[in-house]
């Protein structure tokens, strides 16, 4: 699955932050105005088209006299301890469903990923999950929530000190690179890519589900 994320990278942060840096980010701001916040925390977000599932009586009939049930990912967030050499990211959050058959009891298991990519493409790791929605007779909409984690290595996120110190180094006006902008060398924005890692949460669809969230 290719994912296309709204999630906002550390790596897209290098611009029009001057003056905003907490500990441990790196800021560039003599001489070319730039600054760019890297962490070793992956940005958490959940993929386009994968934070809502329909679910039909009859999976080859997507209409909506037959519709069973719809659910909706919400209110994502997340924690991360990089204190260690395997920073841990958890991602907590809500899942609401509606039936449209409101009937008996009804206990809903829905599944969901967690996937760590790398430079925004490569997947390091997936893991498939399941949260539990339990509907009482005569209920139209419940709740539920679930939790998932996941490992990112400390090296891995972190930048080598030849393309910190690129980034970092002081310019002076007269400079042959006074005026360039270090995050525009190709060397220095491929181990940026290299060390950026996104932590994504959605529901684990089927290609007919994915496709229908995708055209709807």
């Amino acid at each position: 699955m290719a994912f296309r994320t709204r999630v906002l990278s550390a790596a897209a942060l290098a611009v029009g932050l001057a003056g905003c840096a907490q500990e441990g980010e790196l800021v560039v701001d003599q001489g070319v105005g730039i600054t760019a916040v890297l962490t070793s925390c992956p940005a958490v977000g959940i993929p386009d088209y994968t934070g809502d599932v329909t679910v039909f009586r009859a999976a080859d009939n997507p209409t909506l006299g037959n519709l069973d049930m719809t659910a909706s990912m919400t209110n994502l967030r997340s924690t991360c301890n990089d204190t260690t050499d395997k920073v841990y990211s958890e991602a907590s959050f809500d899942v609401h469903v509606r039936r449209t058959d409101v009937r008996g009891a009804r206990t809903v298991t829905l599944p969901y990923f967690v996937t760590v990519l790398r430079g925004g493409t490569a997947v390091v790791t997936k893991r498939v999950g399941e949260v539990t929605v339990s509907f009482a007779d005569g209920q139209e909409r419940a709740s539920g929530s679930a939790k998932a984690g996941a490992f990112v290595d400390r090296a891995a996120a972190t930048l080598p000190e030849d393309i910190r110190e690129k980034i970092t180094r002081r310019r002076r006006a007269g400079d042959v690179d006074a005026a360039l902008d270090p995050l525009s060398d190709p060397t220095v924005k491929a181990a940026i890519a290299r060390t950026r890692f996104e932590m994504l949460v959605g529901f684990q669809l089927s290609e007919d589900q994915l496709a229908y969230n995708a055209t709807r």
